[in-house]
């Protein structure tokens, strides 16, 4: 199970930017107010900013600066899954498999099951296990739906988490709310996924599997040659990868390395000869 997500473009679930602008005029004078008996009188003073800033610093100049403390970022790679009852009914009758979890302030925040890619499998494989870990279904995998970024903060550590997710097909098991990170588990109709997923990126995924499902759906050889080419059993390079990056996320970073500032020689005293 997954960190709370928290999507950010969205974590997980959209990285921020800060904008810098040009300095606006009114940014290069300092105005000040004066309240007067007659009413209200402006002095403009002829000082720039960056006047005002220097001196400011001249009289903080013995406050000790504050360091800053950057956060260790981490890259961690999911797979996950949208698991729906039966394909061969109608798109409209169609429901899915969904996970609740309660967030600090009590609120249920309802999400897709996933979790992240260990030693030895594919994404496939893990969007399996995921899907029957934390909902007691069973499935198979039918189609790639893509993949979603973002970047979230959790225990002192900046983390960009890749999750990329699979429509699979039920084919067994029962829900289940066994999994100790799972509240509350529900089969959702298709078409409630938007107004129920919590997280904006995940319902955008929803939106796009209907028109995946309703294609597949369409053309019975499409989907048992889209169903054929997602079993795998052997991870590629990048599936390797981020199964060992998802292994060392909890190990300490490693200390850093201090730098030795060079000694200059010391100059003679005499002068030269």
């Amino acid at each position: 199970m997954d960190p709370e997500h928290v999507a950010i473009v969205e974590d997980e679930p959209q990285p921020t930017h800060t904008r810098v602008s040009a300095p606006k005029p009114s940014d290069l004078v300092s105005v000040t107010a004066k309240i007067t008996k007659t009413g209200l009188t402006q002095t403009v003073s002829t000082e720039s900013a960056a006047t005002t800033k220097a001196k400011k610093g001249r009289r903080g100049a013995n406050r000790p600066e504050r360091p800053q403390e950057r956060l260790r970022t981490v890259r961690e790679t999911s797979a996950g899954g949208l698991v729906i009852s039966d394909l061969d009914l109608p798109v409209e009758e169609l429901v899915a498999a969904l996970i609740g979890r309660m967030d600090r302030r009590g609120r249920m925040m309802w999400s897709l099951p996933k979790g992240h890619i260990e030693t030895g499998e594919t994404a496939e494989q893990t969007a399996i296990r995921e899907v029957a870990e934390e909902t007691g279904i069973h499935g198979t995998v039918v189609a790639p739906l893509g993949k979603i970024d973002y970047w979230f903060v959790s225990e002192g550590r900046r983390i960009h988490k890749t999750v990329h997710h699979y429509l699979l097909r039920s084919v067994g098991g029962e829900l289940s709310d066994e999994d100790y990170e799972v509240s509350e588990v529900a089969w959702v109709p298709l078409q409630e996924l938007p107004r129920k997923l919590t997280y904006s990126d995940e319902r955008r995924l929803a939106r796009m599997a209907r028109g995946v499902i309703a294609d597949l759906a369409a053309d019975p050889n499409r989907l048992a040659r889209s169903e054929a080419e997602s079993i795998r059993t052997e991870p590629n390079a990048y599936e390797r990868a981020a199964a060992a990056r998802n292994q060392r996320r909890n190990e300490p970073p490693a200390p850093a390395r201090s730098r030795r500032r060079r000694r200059r020689p010391r100059r003679s005293s005499g002068g030269d000869a």
